[in-house]
């Protein structure tokens, strides 16, 4: 006679006459029942592991919610004004302060490994901007501003030199166009390591500047600041 089922702790079943009982060990029983259990017609309509991990991770947000909202003031609906009320106060913030912007990490050399002439950074400065790629065309048109200077001798040619050092220098020679030469160095490293998009403000006002550098004439050395600023 077979047994419809294995109980799970050892049992004993009386026969008739004299004979001993039949004990069925725990282990082997377990053992089996496991096997059986595990088979994979009684898994066909399980959940995916990731239905099961979504399933895990809404449980933790509904305790997580029913915690917070027994600590707080008026239940649930006192936990949903708490949290409209940060929503409102992150909202506005974004709202008067903008994205928030990266400051520089450090400043970088201004040019790469490759040497390129002043003309060359203006044509790849030009067809960046031909392309609205603004970021890009504000790069090379400032690389392209340092280079003639390097060119013209008014900068020693420098490996290494950030723009900051570059419009730092420029100024010592070219002292009527120092305050744009710095601002120039600003954009440069603002669209290079600030993470600020560049504009085509920006660029227009570098190759306006590339323009009156061409044909400003520099402080000689001795000559008067003041007098050299006016003419």
């Amino acid at each position: 006679m077979g047994h419809a089922a294995v109980p799970a702790r050892a049992r004993s079943l009386p026969r008739s006459g004299d004979e001993p009982p039949v004990t069925v060990p725990r282990d082997p029983a377990r053992e089996a029942a496991r096997r059986e259990l595990s088979k994979r017609m009684y898994h066909e309509n399980d959940p995916n592991w990731f239905q099961r991990a979504l399933n895990a991770f809404w449980d933790w947000v509904g305790d997580l919610f029913d915690t917070a909202s027994a600590a707080t003031p008026g239940g649930t609906l006192g936990l949903l004004v708490v949290v409209l009320a940060v929503l409102a106060v992150l909202g506005t913030l974004w709202w008067r302060l903008g994205t928030p912007r990266r400051g520089p990490v450090s400043a970088a050399a201004l040019f790469d490994d490759r040497p390129r002439s002043a003309a060359e950074h203006r044509s790849a400065a030009d067809a960046h901007a031909a392309q609205g790629h603004w970021s890009q065309a504000v790069r090379e048109r400032m690389r392209a501003v340092v280079r003639a200077l390097e060119e013209r001798a008014l900068l020693d040619v420098r490996p290494g030199r950030t723009a900051d050092e570059a419009a730092a220098e420029a100024a010592r020679a070219l002292p009527a166009h120092g305050d744009r030469l710095r601002a120039a160095a600003r954009d440069f490293d603002d669209v290079t390591y600030g993470g600020r998009p560049g504009t085509e403000q920006a660029y227009r006002r570098l190759t306006a500047l590339d323009h009156d550098l061409t044909r400003a004439k520099p402080l000689l050395a001795g000559t008067d600041t003041r007098r050299g600023a006016a003419g």
